[in-house]
This record gives structure tokens, C-alpha cells and sequence, in this order.
């Protein structure tokens, strides 16, 4: 229990303990002035009076205020799931936006890729179809450089038969 709700009614019943003490003194009759007449009336029973209509009247307006401030509070509430949603559905969004980001660019990355490797290997036959035509070309110079050398031997060793 909050401490003002338990001074409160520590208060009441300190009121009532008086009161019940009191109470023939309060039904005593005096004259009250009102200022339009004066009326025969117990004093205290009056003050009594005004004091429970101030407390009902306070009572009112602290159930007045509280239902108002838990209305407030349901409309918060409210609001802010809503907007939680919102933010939700904006970050599903986003997160669906940047799968199919991610997608096309790896969609896009792949095909370079591709592309890449397919002129690699172009590259790799130009450059084996290039070598081979080469060492083709070094083969068939070397042959003709080994048969020229046969021929000057064969020639040498039919003028010099006893060279060897």
C-alpha cells in the first residue's frame, strides 16, 4: 500500500475517533450565521458535514483524474503498437529490399564471372594454339638446321672418306 493512501486513512480514522469521542459536543445546537439568516443548527455536525462533502468531492476528482490518466495510457499504448508495426513491416521491407540487392548482385557478379573465365579460356587456347604453332615452327627449324648440318657432314665425308 502507498504511503499516501495509508496516511489518508490513518486520517479518516483519527477524524472518526474524534468525532466518536466528540459527538454529543457536535449535536450541540448553536446559532450559525449563513449571512442571508441565522439558523439553529449543531455546529459540528455541520463542519462534519462540509468535511465529508470536501472528501466526496475529492474522492470525484482523484477517480476523475486517475480514469482519465489510464485512458491516456490505453491510447499510448495503443499508438505505440501501432507504430511498432509500422517500424515492423518497414524493417520486413527493407530486409526483403536488400535480399533482392543481394540477389542481382550476385546474379550480376556470377554472370562476370562467367564472362571472365570464358575469356580466360579463350585467352589459354589462343595462347597454347600460339605455342604450339611455335615450337611447330622451332621443330621444323630445327629439323631443317639438323638436315643442312647432315647434308655438309655427308658432304665433307664424300670429299675426306677417311676423315673419320
Amino acid at each position: 500500500m502507498k504511503f499516501r493512501t495509508l496516511f489518508l486513512i490513518i486520517f479518516i480514522l483519527l477524524v472518526a475517533g474524534f468525532v466518536a469521542l466528540n459527538f454529543e459536543a457536535i449535536l450541540a445546537p448553536t446559532t450559525l450565521n449563513f449571512a442571508l439568516a441565522e439558523v439553529q443548527a449543531p455546529l459540528g455536525l455541520v463542519l462534519l458535514g462540509m468535511l465529508a462533502l470536501v472528501l466526496v468531492v475529492f474522492l470525484l476528482a482523484l477517480v476523475y483524474y486517475q480514469t482519465v490518466h489510464l485512458m491516456e495510457v490505453r491510447r499510448i499504448t495503443r499508438e505505440v503498437a501501432e507504430q511498432r508495426a509500422l517500424a515492423d513491416k518497414a524493417e520486413a521491407s527493407r530486409f526483403t529490399e536488400l535480399r533482392q540487392f543481394l540477389q542481382t548482385e550476385l546474379q550480376a557478379t556470377a554472370a562476370r564471372e562467367q564472362e571472365l573465365s570464358e575469356e580466360t579460356l579463350q585467352r589459354i587456347n589462343r595462347l597454347q594454339t600460339a605455342l604450339t604453332e611455335v615450337v611447330e615452327q622451332t621443330g621444323n627449324g630445327l629439323g631443317a638446321s639438323i638436315g643442312e648440318m647432315e647434308d655438309r657432314l655427308e658432304r665433307q665425308l664424300k670429299q675426306h672418306p677417311n676423315a673419320l
